[in-house]
């Protein structure tokens, strides 16, 4: 069971230590204390906000000890308590740690006192971070790797009544990014779309996601490769509209073909598509794509087009020519090469 669903069937400790550089799972957890320790006519006098940088932890303690004034718990929560790290500097305030100590072994049944540190790591020589490890219900909220975050979509999606496939998943990650807040964002609307016990598809994703700049690019390059110059040209063209500027447009350009180039080479040598990730250093998503493009041109065609593309940035960087008109030329010339 994990810490939020402890929290939600009213398993709740007397404290916590949030700490990590991952903010949204902090900020969830934080909140789901906050909608399960206290009602909503509680909350003005049973909940209290410390910076531990401008106030000494031991007048949080005391706060901590005090009844409630209505209802039957407090929330506390204490922001940066440097005092669990090795970070050496000089403090506003002097923390007698040892009351901290023994309120720990001994903690106000009536209160929750939450501990927010959003530091990468802790000093895990001293002793009060040991005491925290004793007694506090604890949680690293670091970033997530690959397949942790593959797995925290699939929860995510089920905790919104749907599915996602496997395909789309994999589309989320490449066209939103890694940071979970976008990413909850975006499931919600897809789970939305989709609609109660509805499945989200590759095809979902890439119709509703929004396109950043290098997802515009992306779009452009497989319309290079199929050939459809009306397509291409009206994307190049809504970029300008959107005033971006060329010499960035050719330099994901160039990205692109270099690694459909990369890709084709090392397909031709007998890689997989997941060991050719970890050569490249890209997501794998980003590699089968590439892999399945790789395939509307000829190894030589190839090499033209990086050729032609930096003839062009050689004339965007001298100002030889208009970069707008100079990049569609580049494009025609593209679309020309293959045969």
């Amino acid at each position: 069971m994990t810490m939020i669903e402890k929290i939600q069937k009213k398993a709740i400790s007397p404290i916590y230590l949030l700490y990590g550089t991952e903010t949204f799972l902090i900020n969830e957890v934080k909140q789901q204390l906050m909608t399960n320790v206290l009602t909503e006519q509680d909350a003005e006098f049973n909940y209290s906000v410390y910076d531990l940088e401008e106030t000494p932890v031991e007048l949080a303690i005391e706060d901590a000890e005090t009844y409630p004034f209505t209802g039957e718990k407090k929330l506390l929560i204490l922001h940066n308590p440097v005092f669990l790290t090795a970070v050496k500097q000089k403090e506003k305030v002097e923390h007698h740690l040892k009351r901290l100590e023994e309120y720990m072994e001994n903690p106000a049944p009536y209160t929750v006192v939450v501990f927010i540190a959003d530091y990468a790591k802790l000093d895990e020589r001293k002793k009060i971070t040991k005491l925290f490890k004793k007694h506090a219900v604890m949680l690293e909220a670091k970033p997530l790797n690959e397949q942790q975050l593959k797995k925290w979509i699939q929860d995510r999606a089920g905790l919104n009544d749907v599915t996602i496939d496997g395909s789309a998943v994999e589309s989320l990650l490449f066209m939103a990014g890694s940071d979970l807040m976008i990413l909850n964002e975006e499931l919600m609307k897809l789970s939305l779309y989709a609609g109660k016990k509805g499945r989200i598809t590759e095809e979902t994703v890439r119709h509703l996601i929004s396109r950043s700049l290098e997802q515009n690019v992306f779009a452009l390059t497989e319309n290079i490769m199929k050939r459809n110059m009306d397509e291409t040209l009206r994307i190049f063209r809504d970029l300008m509209k959107q005033n971006e500027e060329p010499i960035k447009i050719l330099s994901l350009i160039a990205g692109q073909f270099r690694l459909i180039y990369q890709v084709k080479e090392l397909t031709a040598r007998g890689y997989s598509q997941k060991h050719a990730a970890g050569l490249i250093k890209v997501h794998p998503y980003r590699i089968k794509l590439a892999a399945e493009q790789s395939r509307f041109f000829s190894e030589e065609e190839l090499k033209r087009v990086i050729d032609l593309i930096a003839d062009c940035d050689l004339t965007l960087k001298t100002g030889g020519l208009d970069r707008a008109v100079a990049l569609e030329l580049l494009l025609v010339k593209i679309l020309q090469e293959q045969k």
